[in-house]
């Protein structure tokens, strides 16, 4: 059979046939609902059973869970592009979404269930989907890809020495920057290659004009600067050096971005919202080597990256992965429109409570409002295609 009959084939759930279905339904639902009440648990209206302290709980759940799912999800889907292989469905995929669930749980409720139990079923996961992803690729033979699984796996180990840094020293900051820069640079690898892609592909369809560039030199040596700059405000996030290596990677990545077009996308918001996603990331840059040396708040440019380089990259690939793997036009409705417009508001105004603190309190609502605006918006518009089976 051909792997199209296969999938033609497949009699299970519909939310099992394929890896994007259940992590970006259930990804969306948990970020949405995470970040409303963690603004309730910030102000002290509710406390949870958690072994972390609230930010440390915060941090890991969006990065480790909302991320790890929206991985998984991508994943799950691109591996069998890239390999030509049956992708991962049915029992298999739902042992995995199970590992995912478990894990938030087991987060959830670390204080009754203690530290290290929690630390052994959260690591599970991501463990569990990298061996997936390396066994499909490596019979695949497209070594190439395997760099995507090092990152992953890489961000596995991180998640591990979260849960034991938080343990031991009260608050994992070393973790937490460390898994930032991984996600960042897991965004500027596949962004790196969907974005001029798509962006091409799209203005290849209108009247003629300047295209992007395909990835060259250039591009290897602002991923490169990118790494370095990230590794040493791992390491250290204040001081000038690591300001300089910070600047001159954000400057990179604005010259690597200008050059993708994304100045002719502005009619199809489907395209236009990649080059907003990466946008974000040497904005991020930016942010955080000012705050290298005391010029702004550190969590200015941290959010820059999460909530704007990760969240709206997230955002843009779960849409146009579900839209075009279910059979359906690749435009984006008003309310994909909305979702995104919410997503770019709760980035901006959470760097804005950074910036200004004073103001904190208003823009922190509004952010919080907007995400799970975004997230939820997605989970209701999307989920009627994410759980229908696909008409061939």
């Amino acid at each position: 059979m051909t792997t199209m009959q296969k999938l033609r084939a497949y009699q299970g759930p519909a939310l099992f046939s394929y890896g994007f279905r259940p992590f970006f339904l259930f990804g969306a639902i948990y970020a949405g609902a995470m970040v409303p009440l963690w603004l309730v648990v910030f102000a002290g209206h509710v406390s949870l059973p958690i072994a972390l302290a609230p930010r440390d709980w915060h941090v890991h759940e969006m990065l480790f869970g909302y991320v790890g799912a929206v991985i998984a999800g991508f994943l799950l889907t691109a591996v069998p592009n890239w390999t030509g292989r049956l992708p991962i469905q049915g029992a298999p995929l739902a042992i995995l979404f199970a590992a995912w669930l478990a894990g938030r749980l087991a987060v959830t409720f670390s204080g009754i269930i203690g530290w290290e139990i929690a630390l052994v079923i959260d690591a599970a996961f991501l463990l569990l989907l990298a061996a997936a992803a390396a066994r499909e690729i490596i019979a695949g033979r497209k070594w190439n890809n395997l760099k995507v699984v090092g990152i992953i796996s890489l961000l596995a180990v991180t998640n591990i020495a979260f849960h034991v840094e938080a343990h031991f020293d009260g608050l994992a900051d070393y973790s937490t920057r460390l898994g930032v820069g991984l996600v960042v640079t897991l965004v500027c690898v596949i962004g790196g290659r969907i974005v001029p892609s798509f962006t091409r592909n799209w203005l290849a369809r209108r009247k003629p004009g300047r295209l992007p560039i395909p990835f060259n030199r250039f591009d290897a040596i602002t991923m490169v600067a990118g790494v370095c700059a990230m590794i040493a405000w791992v390491v250290t996030p204040s001081g000038r050096f690591v300001a300089g290596a910070l600047g001159v990677a954000g400057l990179l990545h604005i010259i690597r971005l200008a050059r993708w077009a994304g100045d002719r996308t502005v009619s199809d918001r489907l395209v236009l919202i990649l080059h907003v996603a990466y946008a974000f990331v040497p904005a991020g840059f930016l942010l955080a080597a000012l705050s290298a040396v005391d010029l702004v708040a550190p969590s200015a440019g941290i959010h820059a990256w999460t909530g704007g380089a990760i969240g709206s990259m997230t955002i843009a690939v779960m849409t146009r992965a579900s839209l075009g793997h279910t059979g359906q036009a690749l435009s984006a409705s008003i309310a994909t429109q909305l979702v995104y417009a919410s997503i770019v508001v709760a980035a901006l105004a959470r760097v804005c409570a950074a910036l200004e603190p004073a103001h904190s309190i208003p823009l922190l609502t509004i952010a919080g409002v907007a995400w799970a605006g975004a997230f939820l918006g997605f989970a209701l518009a999307y989920a009627p295609l994410l759980c229908s089976a696909r008409k061939f």
